[in-house]
Formats: C-alpha cells, sequence, structure tokens
C-alpha cells in the first residue's frame, strides 16, 4: 500500500494506460492521485509523440485547453467573495456593449452554469485571431446571439462564456490589472503553480508537449506570435481565457487539492468554505447539456443530465456515462479540455485526480476513456 492507495490496484491503473499506448489509442499520460492532500501516485507513462521518440515526464508541460476554464471559474468565485461582483449580477452591467435581448438579461451565474441562452460557438468568426481578450470581447458581443431565454437550456460554451468572464475580471478589478495578472498573482502564485500560465514561458518549451490534436478539434488557434492554425498553443503569451493555458499535474494537483481542502492549500486561502461548497452543487435540474446530448446521441447511449455546478462539472447522480467515473461519488467535481485534459475531486472519498494525455481523442472516446480510469483511480484508493 501507498499513502492511500493498493499497490496492486495501482499496478492496474498502468497496465491499462500502457495497453492502451501500445494500441495506439492514444500516445501517454502522465497521471497523479492524491488522498487527503498526500500524493500516493505521480507516474509518466508513455510517449508525448506519435512516432514515440519523445517519453513522457512526470514534469511534462501540457496545453490544457478547455481546463483553462477552470482558472477563471476560480478567480471569478473569489471575486464575488471580495465584492466585485454578485452572481446575480447582469453581464451587461458589468460589459455593456453586451446588448440584445434575451442574452443581456444572463447573469453571472448564468455564464457560469453555462446557461446564458447563447449556443454552444467553438469561434465566433471562422478563422479569426483571438488571443488578445479585447478582440474576443468585441467578437463575441458582435457575433454571437442569445437564442434562448437565460436559464433555460443548457450549452455548453466552449469560448464566449469565459471571455466575458475574464473580461469582467478585469474591468472590476479595483487594481486596474491586466487579465494574466489577475490569473498570476490572485491564483497561480498564491497556490505555487510555478509551471503554469497563459501561454508558454520560453524556459518552459523544452518540457512542453506539442498538441496532437488529430483531427479531433475543427477549429484553428492562432495567435499574433504564431500564425500557425495552432499557433496559439506553442506562444509565450495570450489572453485565451478559455483555452490558452498550459500546466503540469503537479500544478494541477495543486489546484485541486485546494479545491479539495475547502479552498485553501498550505494556509494560502483561495475560496471560503462555503463557496467550494455552493460551487459543487448541481445547479442546471434535469437540463441536458446540449454539446453532450449530440456526443451520446452519436455514440448510441442515454443522454445525461448537464450536471454543472459554478464553473464546474459534477458527477451527479445516477450512473450516466461520464468522464469522472461510476465509482466516484455523486459530489464529485471537477473539469477537463478537448480530449486530453481531466482533473477532478471527490470530497467523500478525499481523492484528487489529474490525467494529461497526449494525443487527442474523439469526444464520445475520450469520455469512456476518462471513466475507466477514472474508476481505476477509485478501485485503488484504501
Amino acid at each position: 500500500m501507498v499513502a492511500g492507495f493498493d499497490s496492486e490496484r495501482l499496478d492496474r491503473l498502468r497496465a491499462v494506460v500502457r495497453a492502451d499506448v501500445e494500441g495506439g489509442r492514444y500516445h501517454g499520460a502522465v497521471i497523479r492521485l492524491a488522498r487527503g492532500g498526500e500524493v500516493g501516485f505521480h507516474e509518466a507513462i508513455g510517449f508525448g509523440d506519435a512516432a514515440h521518440t519523445r517519453p513522457l515526464a512526470t514534469d511534462s508541460v501540457f496545453s490544457i485547453f478547455s481546463g483553462t476554464k477552470a482558472l477563471i471559474n476560480v478567480l471569478v468565485l473569489r471575486a464575488v467573495e471580495l465584492g466585485w461582483f454578485a452572481l446575480t449580477d447582469r453581464m451587461s452591467d458589468i460589459v455593456p456593449e453586451f446588448t440584445g435581448a434575451p442574452r443581456d438579461r444572463a447573469t453571472i451565474f448564468h455564464f457560469l452554469t453555462h446557461t446564458t441562452g447563447m449556443p454552444g460557438v467553438w469561434e465566433p468568426r471562422a478563422g479569426g485571431i483571438y488571443d488578445r481578450l479585447s478582440d474576443a470581447v468585441a467578437a463575441v458581443c458582435e457575433l454571437i446571439p442569445g437564442t434562448v431565454e437565460p436559464g433555460t437550456r443548457c450549452d455548453y460554451s466552449p469560448m464566449a462564456n469565459h471571455v466575458l468572464l475574464a473580461e469582467a475580471l478585469r474591468r472590476r478589478d479595483p487594481a486596474g490589472r491586466d487579465i494574466r495578472r489577475i490569473v498570476q498573482e490572485d491564483l497561480l502564485d498564491p497556490l505555487g503553480m510555478v509551471d503554469t500560465g497563459l501561454g508558454l514561458r520560453p524556459e518552459l518549451r523544452g518540457r512542453h508537449i506539442v498538441p496532437d490534436l488529430r483531427g479531433v478539434v475543427p477549429i484553428t488557434h492562432r495567435s499574433h506570435e504564431n500564425d500557425d492554425p495552432q499557433g496559439l498553443f506553442v506562444a509565450e503569451r495570450n489572453e485565451a481565457t478559455w483555452v490558452g493555458a498550459s500546466s503540469t499535474a503537479a500544478d494541477l494537483g495543486r489546484l485541486v487539492d485546494m479545491l479539495g481542502g475547502e479552498g485553501t492549500l498550505e494556509g494560502a486561502r483561495v475560496l471560503a468554505p462555503p463557496t467550494i461548497r455552493l460551487a459543487r452543487t448541481t445547479w442546471t435540474g434535469d437540463m441536458p447539456n446540449e454539446l453532450y446530448r449530440t456526443v451520446a446521441l452519436r455514440a448510441g447511449y442515454a443522454v445525461p443530465p448537464a450536471s454543472l455546478g459554478l464553473g464546474f462539472n459534477l458527477r451527479g447522480s445516477g450512473i450516466p456515462v461520464h468522464q469522472m467515473g461510476t465509482l466516484t461519488s455523486p459530489s464529485t467535481f471537477g473539469n477537463y479540455g478537448a480530449g486530453s485534459v481531466l482533473f477532478w475531486v471527490d470530497p467523500e472519498l478525499d481523492l484528487t485526480f489529474v490525467a494529461l494525455t497526449a494525443g487527442l481523442l474523439p469526444q464520445a472516446e475520450n469520455i469512456t476513456r476518462f471513466q475507466q480510469l477514472s474508476d481505476l483511480a477509485v478501485g485503488a484508493a484504501q
């Protein structure tokens, strides 16, 4: 037994990942498991590239795609605690150019729960460059309409919600900082997330696993620094607060350990315990997440409820096909990113899980892959 885990069950987890890699399902994975804040498993298995020439390391740096949204979620909740704005404030009162009914009635709460009434648009204009927050805000306000009344439909927002949530942070910050400084000073520095940021610092390039999208993500991510179709992920700086962060399993482990510690890690308090409990409460009722309705129907399994908290995905009740597994408790919560990233906290088991993988999988296959790995993690817990 290793720090709250069964050694034989951890061997089984390793074996499954190795079989996936050897079978060509994906290139490799870095996985970190902890109980009560004590790391019991942190290993790199496989490779960072399709040719299997670059072995992964536990400190490999990954582009975390929509895992970026978790950083903004935490900071928005912190801003509510600090009185910058309220969950009930309308976004249009903070960002006045966000006009037009019915979307102008959407509140911070609606943005966190993906119930703004706007459709789940991947990019406002095909081929646009949105690595600067000001450009992204302008595009969202101009090009993404509200189609239904806020609160009546759950549409996962790949981009728009976390563009405007970040802009709300920037506009209401008493110090007048840009969003990169807010992320760095109010979250990454207090938690000691030393290898995480919006963009890729030069000293991290040697450890960075360049994303192999394998045709899974059907849009481009250009930047002003790099005009390659996916240049955003190797640029030094960006303000793409929905997709642009890079990180490691260790750093994301510190984030989830803070969440599992009810807002505090090693004496650094980021959120209050009541806020954490509110964030991991399901607020979307029986509504499905329209994005995953489509995924489920195509894959042939039952459409699950959205089970969204305040910015976080929850495992929820019942036994749906779910990235966070079938053995985790209903209160398990976390975030994920584009066919390759998952991190969660099970507060009942006092268990945290981080998995960063190389070689993106299509959505349905990614869900069942992470469901299996999540169940293996629970099975290994003592």
